[in-house]
This record gives C-alpha cells, sequence and structure tokens, in this order.
C-alpha cells in the first residue's frame, strides 16, 4: 500500500508537483500517463527514495518516507527500473543479477535459487551467460525488470519500460509487466496510451503537477467529453444544415470544417438516423457516416491539452 497526501516537489519557482494525493493498493498495475514535463517521473523518484518532497506526506507499507531510520527498510520493499536503466555492459546478464541482488541484500544461500527463478520468469534463460552490452534493447529491457525484481519486492515501479522498443518488443515486455502484476503492485509510467490500456487496471492522469483523472479505461472513455462522436462528410455544405443537426434530441455539439462535419451526442442516444435523414432532406449529399466511442486517447487530449500551448 502507498498513500500519498498532498504532495508538493518545486525547484526554486518551477513547481513540479502541485499537492498530488493518491493511494495504491496491493496487487494493482496502475498506469500512471501525462505529457512529457507534467511530473510523472518526479512522483516516481520521491517514491523510491531519489527526490526528496517539498511538502506532503507518502507512506510506504505504513512507513514514512520522511524519517532516514526507516529509509533502507522502504527502499527494500521497492522494485525500480529508471527510463534509462544502469546496466552494466561488460558484464554476463547472470553474473550481473548476482552482482544486484547481494546489493539489494539476498543471502548468499538463496542467490543462485533467486537468480534463476528470475531469469527464468523474465524469458532471459537462453542469454544468461551473454554480456549485457550484446543484447538488443528488448532484451536489455528484461534484464533491467530482472534487477528490479531480484529482491522479490512488494512494489515495482517502471518509468517508460517500452521506449525504443519495436512493436514486437512492446507487446513481449507489456505480457511480462501483466505476469509480475499478479503478486505484486507495480505503478507503470507512460505517455503510450495503447501501452497503459493493455496493460494497466487502473489509470492516473496527471497534468502539469497535479492528478486530472483516476480511474480504470472503461471508466475513463465513458466520462470524456462527447462520449460518442460522429464523423459524417457532405457533397455540399448547406447552409442551415449544421442549425438543423444541432437541433436534434441527443446532439450536445456540431462543428464542420469545409465538406466533413463532427457532431458529439449523448452517451445513451443513437441518432444517427434522424441525422441521415436530415441531410439527405437537405439535399446535403451524405457520403460518408462514421459512429466512433470516445478512446482514452481522446479523453488524454482533452484532459492535457493546454501543455503544450
Amino acid at each position: 500500500m502507498i498513500k500519498i497526501e498532498n504532495l508538493v516537489k518545486k525547484y526554486d519557482s518551477f513547481t513540479a508537483l502541485g499537492g498530488v494525493s493518491l493511494e495504491f493498493k496491493d496487487g494493482e498495475v496502475v498506469g500512471l500517463l501525462g505529457p512529457n514535463g507534467a511530473g510523472k517521473t518526479t512522483l516516481l523518484r520521491i517514491l523510491v527514495g531519489f527526490l526528496k518532497p517539498t511538502d506532503g506526506e507518502v507512506e510506504i507499507e505504513g512507513m514514512d518516507i520522511k524519517k532516514p531510520i526507516l529509509e533502507q527498510k522502504i527502499k527494500s520493499k521497492i522494485g525500480y527500473l529508471p527510463e534509462l536503466a544502469p546496466l552494466y555492459e561488460d558484464m554476463l546478464v547472470g553474473e550481473y543479477l548476482k552482482f544486484v541482488g547481494k546489493m539489494q541484500g539476498v543471502s548468499s544461500d538463496e542467490l543462485d535459487k533467486k537468480v534463476k527463478e528470475i531469469i527464468s520468469k523474465c524469458g532471459l534463460v537462453e542469454k544468461k551467460n551473454a554480456e549485457i552490452g550484446t543484447l538488443s534493447k528488448g532484451y536489455r529491457q528484461r534484464v533491467g525488470i530482472a534487477q528490479a525484481l531480484i529482491h522479490n519486492p512488494k512494489i515495482v515501479i517502471l518509468d517508460e519500460p517500452t521506449t525504443g522498443l519495436d512493436p514486437n518488443q512492446r507487446i513481449e515486455i507489456r505480457d511480462l509487466i501483466k505476469e509480475i502484476g499478479k503478486d505484486r503492485t507495480v505503478i507503470l509510467s507512460s505517455h503510450i496510451l495503447s501501452e497503459v490500456q493493455s496493460t494497466c487496471s487502473r489509470v492516473v492522469i496527471i497534468n502539469k503537477g497535479k492528478i486530472v483523472a483516476d480511474g480504470s479505461p472503461e471508466d475513463l472513455e465513458k466520462t470524456g467529453k462527447g462520449a460518442v462522436v460522429i464523423n459524417m462528410e457532405v457533397d455540399i455544405l448547406e447552409n442551415n444544415l449544421i442549425e438543423r443537426l444541432r437541433s436534434v434530441a441527443g446532439v450536445t455539439d456540431v462543428k464542420a470544417e469545409g465538406n466533413k462535419i463532427t457532431i458529439e451526442t449523448e452517451k445513451e442516444k443513437d441518432v444517427r438516423a434522424a441525422i441521415a435523414k436530415i441531410t439527405v432532406e437537405s439535399g446535403a449529399g451524405l457520403l460518408v457516416m462514421e459512429r466512433k466511442q470516445t478512446s482514452l486517447e481522446d479523453v488524454f487530449i482533452n484532459l492535457t491539452h493546454n501543455e503544450n500551448e
């Protein structure tokens, strides 16, 4: 369990986190989404003890991160993969994992067994005697995840774990994350929405240092502005067509660009028949009509679009 209350982190006059409150429960796989500079990495670095908060409270497994006497005990509960994994390229995979295991306090009696288990779990059996520097990006990420798991932490924090991977490698790493999330809490930071949607049971969206959304991917999609959108293309855009479409019960907004029309509607109502009838009667000539449910990407854009303005 991680409990965060009113967490603030400032760098001189810049506020990276502006009063974040969150809870991460045991056994959750949580995706932390946000644009570049939103505060994701700052939040993760505070959780793993690399940064000290300016204000606020953080408890990990009931322990206050501000108490120096608990620092080492807290770190032993966490496995961490930063965006740029600090791997020793001249070491063999098995050798490196033994080294990390010793650093993490795994006992000598258990070390060989733990390394063997984690090599199997992370799909590294064929690469255990390979130099890390010779591995592909996908296998290097597997090694990075393996080092985060070697001491059997209750919490695993992964910062952009699929950055730079090809589509096949992304799928492999996503499957691995799902597997390790079966028996521990996983917090996954990413700006790749498809990755979070396919991997996580819960999504937290952060923007400008504040939490702007928190829920399952399905629930967030349902709460998006204009939960259903109808995209149309007409032959001729008649002057009064837009106003007539806006008068249809269940339509919340209509926008036109050239001969293309975007219609936002209420979630519960299917207004396609009424829209088609009005369009044909107007003589506009209906060429295309497509009904689209709001995606997580739409919600993300709606909540964070000011980031780059």
